[in-house]
């Protein structure tokens, strides 16, 4: 690689994509910074960090924001780090289609077509570390969380697909399973949950409440809460091995119930899933 390689990151006006952003740029490379919001693009341009608008939800903006990051860098791009999303809570029973198609157009449809972008770029210079966030629901189903897992499971499907056919041309495709990490995941997804679900009309009202609770609650809301720099890390490991995994597991209950999963029946697991939520 070059003396100064190029990462391309989505959704870095806070938490994951925010401090891996600056890691990165600590560690010697060329971070290119991408938000949705004009408001926050100035605030990391203030911050030192170089960031361009990008909203993974709309093909021009994938289109203009990525030209332009080639424009800077000179037609070189060596990492992908697709970060952006975030999570609609619900029943599954609660979810409308449109809730469904705004959960995969930011989680699938965007990275999806960013990476299909990129791909020719990284193929013309022989190499290339294209990096999805996914999490430990992308892996392991709980309650309340059906279009944010159903989004995660179709991520590693789709990576596991591409790493196959990107195999021999030097473009390696990993995913991060970060378990519960401090960010404003949380905050976010108290939004889409009031904004989206009918709480007092559904069959599921009462269950909702300890949801609101947990939604709403300052500080770490599960046991085993690691810095957003934790993610970070893992994205380092991503983009500079000699063979990157396909998969790295941030945090414990990742590293759990990855496990629990391999050795216990479905029964069993759907049991242990339950008693986690």
């Amino acid at each position: 690689m070059h003396a100064h390689p190029c990462i391309l990151i989505t959704g870095c006006s806070s938490g994951i994509g925010y401090h891996t952003a600056k890691l990165l740029q600590q560690r010697g490379w060329r971070v290119f910074a991408s938000c949705r919001s004009g408001d926050d693009v100035a605030r990391l341009q203030a911050e030192g960090l170089e960031s361009l608008p990008l909203d993974v939800t709309d093909s021009e903006s994938i289109r203009q924001g990525l030209a332009e990051v080639l424009r800077r860098s000179g037609g070189r791009l060596d990492a992908l780090f697709n970060n952006a999303g975030f999570g609609q809570p619900g029943a599954v029973e609660d979810i409308s289609r449109q809730a469904m198609r705004e959960q995969f157009e930011t989680n699938l449809f965007g990275p999806w077509e960013l990476t299909n972008a990129v791909l020719p770029v990284m193929r013309a210079q022989g190499h290339g570390r294209i990096i999805y966030n996914s999490s430990i629901l992308g892996f392991a189903a709980m309650r309340w969380r059906g279009a944010y897992n159903a989004s995660k499971f179709a991520m590693e499907g789709m990576c596991d697909t591409l790493r196959q056919e990107l195999h021999g041309t030097g473009i390696f495709v990993s995913l991060v399973e970060p378990g519960p990490i401090e960010s404003r995941f949380r905050p976010n997804a108290l939004q889409r949950f009031l904004k989206n679900v009918d709480v007092a009309g559904s069959v599921h009202r009462e269950e909702y409440q300890g949801q609101l609770v947990r939604l709403k609650k300052e500080g770490h809301a599960a046991p085993f809460t690691l810095p957003a720099t934790a993610v970070a890390e893992a994205v380092w490991r991503a983009i500079t091995a000699a063979r990157p995994a396909a998969r790295y597991r941030v945090t414990t209950p990742t590293k759990l119930f990855w496990f629990l999963r391999r050795v216990l029946s479905t029964r069993a697991f759907d049991w242990a899933l339950r008693k986690a939520v």
